[in-house]
């Protein structure tokens, strides 16, 4: 027999190390032509922290997407990055690219002012412009602004920055203290589908609210979130790691089970955005806590079918058919 039931799970999740200098570096370049270079030490392991670095220069130089340039993780060329941990890529590194580009653009407005015969303060770009705020008729290319900074004054746009999120460590006597500059948080629903008979579990669709400030990349937050309910479904169902004297016995993909897209189910994604204030353009993460909540809403769906309480991951259609053999009447359990 075969019963349905409905899981929900929520968490929160901070962003960066615990009360833990967690520095994050970058230089700016902008060259001549107006295209720009950005040099930082932030490895991608394919969460896409470069695109996402890349557009936040791209905004904050004002120029368009396709004109930035990425280099990373090059320890020649690249300063220091703590690492693409704890959901702190975009936040942390992202703070030191958009203060870093910042600090480029001032030396190409001020070479801009001197063409439009205005004051600095009242200059901004976009889409590879500069322009006078609230004339945006009396413009200049970003590339001529640019040049003439090099070839008048001698003086490239550059820019370098350093950003480390401030926080303070925990009174070892109150318990007071700001571990974390920031969190995140997230609710997912799971409904399963449990086979009372050989006890395995299907999940059917997962709903999941991921609040990550704001979105830079919607796409990229959107695969985080899937990717991260695939390792989620993986933990919860399917992955088990067997060790026999301190030796790991199945550590190949034929009995270290892992999530196919066979397995996945349908799933219904809201990217809830609550612009963090000290974030870059108000962003946080969406790393981590993409993963979270996916074991534990599946173990409350798997209660809500049959009543039993699995406490030991992953929960496999063992330990589900254990479980309901402790019952003395398992069938009559759980909604149908």
């Amino acid at each position: 027999m075969k019963r349905r039931g409905r899981g929900i799970a929520c968490m929160l999740y901070p962003v960066g190390a615990t009360s833990y200098p967690n520095p994050g570096s970058a230089f700016v370049k902008v060259n001549p032509d107006g295209t720009a270079v950005v040099f930082a030490g932030a490895t991608d392991v394919g969460q896409g922290s470069t695109t996402v670095l890349a557009q936040i220069a791209a905004e904050a130089l004002g120029v368009e997407f396709a004109a930035i340039t990425m280099v990373t993780a090059d320890t020649e060329h690249t300063p220091y990055d703590f690492g693409s941990v704890a959901s702190r890529v975009t936040y942390v590194v992202g703070n030191a690219v958009r203060q870093a580009a910042h600090q480029a653009k001032q030396v190409f407005l001020a070479a801009a002012a001197e063409v439009l015969k205005l004051d600095v303060s009242g200059l901004d770009s976009a889409a590879g412009w500069v322009y006078a705020k609230g004339f945006p008729e009396r413009r200049l290319p970003v590339a001529e602004a640019a040049a003439r900074a090099y070839a008048l004054s001698g003086r490239p746009p550059l820019g370098a920055s350093t950003f480390n999120a401030a926080t303070t460590f925990l009174d070892p006597e109150t318990g007071h203290g700001k571990p974390y500059p920031c969190y995140v948080f997230a609710t997912q629903i799971a409904e399963v589908e449990v086979d009372t008979e050989t006890g395995e579990v299907v999940v059917v669709s997962i709903a999941a609210a991921h609040d990550c400030g704001r979105a830079v990349n919607p796409l990229l937050v959107e695969g985080q979130i899937e990717g991260g309910i695939a390792q989620g479904l993986g933990y919860g169902l399917l992955e088990e790691m067997v060790l026999e004297e301190g030796k790991v016995k199945n550590d190949q993909l034929v009995d270290y089970v892992i999530p196919t897209m066979c397995d996945m189910p349908e799933m219904r994604l809201a990217i809830v955005e609550e612009p963090e204030p000290t974030g870059p353009y108000g962003a946080k993460g969406i790393g981590e806590p993409s993963l979270l909540p996916t074991a534990p809403a599946i173990l409350n769906a798997i209660y809500d079918a049959v009543g039993v309480r699995i406490r030991e991951l992953p929960a496999t259609p063992g330990k589900i058919l254990a479980a309901l053999q402790d019952m003395r009447v398992p069938s009559e359990r759980g909604p149908s």
